[in-house]
């Protein structure tokens, strides 16, 4: 995503606090170990006013993450989702890209954050495309950097310190000319890119793998696989191999940041006819229609700010 806009306000721990007195101090356990949790999620202008996309679904993950790392979170869901509305509707955003965040700050510098206090954060800037000049769709590669493997660290848990992994791939990718990163898992099985699942289609069957291949289960991927469902289109669950990325019609990353963003070339060879396919296109119309609440079934799905 490129660099973000200041916006006014940032809510931390219950306030409301000016950009730059939104602060930590340099020995957070966070910061020193990586000990947080964090969402990404969008708000969307809609006819309806702005509203946030599938905010109970990202606030209910959040949860899940700070439960797996024994992070107890100070707020309640109800507090955390009006939160999250309250700092959009301050900061007079329509498409913003908001980070909610939940750490362990100062206290200690043992492993164990022994009785650190834990902050809790929600930051909202105007939203961006993430990748550059992706309307034609992304040039990946696969990388030598592993997906983190549940024996080690629980991969479906959005956790600030596994996303050096994300950070090692990425940074292989972009050294080497591309646009971002496919990881493999430790089976040696495609898991996902550097920050976004992963879909294949293959004779109009959608194909993408489950959380025991090391993936994050999306919400994004959530959706696109109701949206599938709704319209009719086949979808397969199951592990997914190297090959199947050779034998690929259509190929595309999902996930909050990058929407949906079709990938036209892995590691030199083009996927389909090296533009968005016909699935992926309709995919991502419907996607845009649902967060834009043009689309009545999908208006569940959205949480409007609201008034002052």
């Amino acid at each position: 995503m490129p660099a973000f806009t200041k916006t006014d306000r940032i809510w931390m721990n219950g306030e409301l606090l000016a950009w730059d007195d939104a602060q930590i101090h340099v020995t957070a356990h966070g910061l020193q170990y990586g000990t947080g949790v964090f969402e990404g999620m969008r708000s969307y202008d809609t006819p309806d006013g702005p509203a946030i996309f599938r905010l109970d679904a990202h606030i209910r993950r959040m949860q899940m993450s700070a439960s797996f790392y024994e992070i107890v979170m100070p707020y309640t869901f109800e507090q955390l989702c009006a939160a999250s509305l309250d700092v959009v509707r301050t900061n007079k955003l329509e498409n913003s890209y908001l980070r909610p965040l939940a750490f362990y700050d100062t206290n200690s510098f043992a492993v164990w954050p022994k009785e650190c206090p834990v902050t809790v954060t929600i930051i909202a800037v105007p939203g961006r495309q993430y990748f550059a000049g992706d309307n034609g769709g992304l040039r990946v590669s696969v990388s030598t950097v592993r997906r983190i493997d549940a024996s080690s660290l629980p991969p479906f848990v959005k956790a600030c310190g596994h996303y050096t992994n994300s950070v090692r791939a990425a940074q292989e990718a972009l050294r080497r000319g591309y646009d971002d990163a496919i990881l493999l898992n430790n089976k040696g099985n495609v898991a996902e890119g550097s920050g976004a699942n992963l879909f294949m289609v293959r004779n109009g069957t959608l194909i993408t793998n489950d959380i025991d291949e090391s993936i994050l289960e999306g919400v994004t991927r959530d959706s696109v696989l109701q949206i599938a469902r709704d319209k009719g289109i086949p979808i397969v669950m199951r592990p997914m191999k190297l090959a199947d990325i050779e034998l690929a019609d259509e190929m595309f990353f999902c996930g909050t940041a990058v929407e949906i963003t079709s990938i036209k070339e892995v590691d030199g060879r083009t996927i389909g006819g090296g533009t968005p396919g016909p699935i992926t296109r309709d995919l991502q119309q419907t996607f845009q229609d649902a967060v834009h609440g043009k689309l009545a079934q999908y208006r569940h799905w959205l949480s409007p700010i609201g008034t002052d």
